[in-house]
């Protein structure tokens, strides 16, 4: 084992990278679906005149659908609200600083779940309010109360084409095993020619390119899968000095070693989100390691490739590493939070204005995202979202827990995903050696 060496990068890297979101597709302005990178670009009132309310978006792929909404919030209500959209090289955070600094913090602004506590004693307890008997998804803390407003909710589990499991004659409701699993990467990989295969799963692990998602959103498989969504064991255990535990994380690297057997060397080793997303698109791989964001993709930048492939149906099964689990991640893994000493009463009726056929019609029609709202009439042509409303509704899925991290340990253990997929680290304990290694370390920092 390299371990060393393979510490020395993690650290680098956790110094180096910055988390960009769920993707880091090159062919917008914006990362992705939970991006919090940012270049500061005001986007202008909903009215002429001056606002009373502000609200700091994170997610610029989203700003056309707010302009809009904000339109329609003026012309239902009488009240305006201001937009200002980051997108771009400066992160929300450190721009959320300088807003503080001048003192002209917005009302409403986006926040990951790891940015709370940089803010704690400044944000609403919101508990209590119209929108709160209408989600299960909000963010409460134990000690701040309800603090996150769960404006868009994302799933993630690995993704797979109906149509080619159909034809290779797998049913995706029986992967709930390791050797479930097995059997059926066997049966598909003995299949691929004449399915048209490059391989059995789409999964990059370039640190570089993509360390987002294997250190953000595959790392939370091991933390959450399986488990009822209060259910916080393996996250408490792991921001206690980054503790992991041994025999559940080593199950979790077999199924980690097994999409590394599976996967296509080029793609698993250099590739990019585009370079996944696309090959997925056009039917080049059963199943891929990403989550429900993939769908405006899917129907967007890759809607020419999608088509010929003939608009294939699109689900998700759980990350099985263990016997039994049969939960896919659901939940918000951003939010909008209100700051205390600004226009909490405007923020308060904005808030419960947005949970209404208007504003979610905005959201989930033109926006594409799958709501988190129990009485929301709309449904999402997203090629995800029918097969996250089944699981949704069969009460199967786990909490996004991995938000909750120590910011920058998903840097960090993204290398050691990479040396995982490379080859220079040979076995599933040698991987859990190395992330416990990492994760030790990091917490001591």
């Amino acid at each position: 084992m390299r371990k060393p060496l393979a510490m020395a990068m993690a650290l680098t890297m956790a110094a180096s990278l910055v988390l960009a979101g769920c993707s880091s597709s090159s062919s917008t302005e914006s990362t992705d679906s939970s991006s919090d990178t940012a270049e500061s670009t005001d986007s202008g009132s909903s009215s002429g005149g001056g606002s009373s309310l502000q609200l700091l978006n994170g997610k610029p792929e989203i700003d056309t659908q707010l302009q809009e909404l904000a339109s329609k919030y003026q012309e239902e209500t009488g009240n305006s609200i201001e937009i200002m959209t980051i997108g771009g090289t400066e992160t929300a955070s450190s721009k959320l600083k300088e807003l503080k600094q001048a003192d002209e913090m917005p009302d409403i602004f986006f926040a990951e779940a790891k940015d709370f506590a940089t803010w704690e004693g400044e944000l609403e307890d919101m508990t209590g309010w119209d929108w709160t008997e209408d989600t299960s998804a909000e963010y409460v803390d134990s000690e701040m109360g309800t603090i996150g407003f769960p404006y868009n909710t994302e799933a993630c589990g690995l993704a797979y084409n109906k149509n080619i499991l159909d034809e290779a004659g797998v049913d995706p409701a029986s992967l709930t095993s390791p050797d479930a699993y097995k059997e059926a990467f066997e049966t598909i990989d003995s299949k691929k020619d004449d399915l048209g295969l490059t391989a059995v799963v789409a999964y990059a692990a370039n640190a570089n390119n993509i360390g987002w998602s294997t250190g953000t959103h595959i790392f939370g498989q091991y933390l959450d899968a399986g488990l009822e969504p209060t259910d916080r064991t393996y996250i408490d255990l792991l921001n206690d000095g980054g503790q992991l535990d041994a025999d559940r994380f080593t199950k979790f690297g077999e199924f980690i070693g097994m999409l590394n057997q599976y996967s296509d060397d080029a793609l698993r080793v250099d590739g990019t989100y585009d370079d996944q997303v696309l090959g997925f698109a056009s039917g080049k791989y059963a199943f891929m390691t990403n989550g429900s964001w993939t769908g405006a993709t899917l129907t967007g930048d890759d809607s020419d490739a999608y088509e010929a492939a003939g608009s294939f149906e699109c689900g998700f099964a759980p990350y099985a590493f263990e016997d039994g689990i049969n939960t896919i991640l659901n939940g918000g893994t951003n939010y909008w939070t209100v700051y205390s000493s600004g226009n909490v009463d405007g923020a308060k009726d904005f808030l419960n204005w947005f949970i209404g056929d208007t504003a979610q019609q905005i959201m989930v029609e033109e926006a594409g995202f799958i709501s988190p709202f129990e009485d929301c009439a709309f449904e999402s042509t997203d090629p995800f979202a029918a097969a996250v409303t089944e699981w949704l509704a069969d009460g199967k899925f786990s909490a996004y827990h991995t938000m909750e991290k120590k910011d920058g340990l998903n840097d960090a253990t993204s290398v050691v995903f990479q040396e995982y997929a490379k080859g220079d680290i040979a076995t599933a304990e040698e991987f859990t050696e190395e992330v416990q290694k990492v994760c030790t370390d990091y917490y001591a920092n």
